[in-house]
């Protein structure tokens, strides 16, 4: 896949399996130009081979997750080329909060009104 892929996007919890899923060897499959996407965790990917390649110009990354948050002033990452980086963002904006709370209290006066909003259908029964 590394060696195929215009772009690789990581999607993964970080755990002892996943930590350097993407490591020196994967990297270095990946075609010139390809561009390594990772939103999920930093230790999914091995930092050093990162950076390297990164600084060699043979990728792109996209990050918003790396080893140690927040990254550094003097980290690599920050002065490495072809490098979109954003600061561990996730759901945690201005937009989403107001989104979340409003929700929220949409919710439990509608509950409290007996006509709950939002609500999941479970699996259809039938009556014997």
């Amino acid at each position: 896949m590394f060696s195929q892929a215009d772009v690789v996007s990581l999607h993964l919890i970080l755990s002892d399996r996943s930590r350097n899923t993407v490591s020196a060897d994967e990297i270095a499959l990946m075609k010139p130009g390809a561009l390594l996407i990772n939103t999920s965790r930093g230790p999914l990917i091995d930092e050093s081979a990162l950076v390297a390649a990164l600084a060699q110009g043979r990728i792109k990354a996209g990050l918003d997750v790396y080893d140690k948050e927040p990254l550094p002033g003097d980290h690599p990452l920050r002065r490495a080329p072809n490098t979109v980086l954003t600061p561990h963002l996730g759901y945690v904006t201005e937009g989403a909060y107001a989104a979340f709370y409003r929700d929220t209290v949409e919710n439990i006066k509608a509950w409290r009104a007996g006509a709950p909003v939002r609500v999941l259908a479970g699996p259809k029964t039938e009556k014997i």
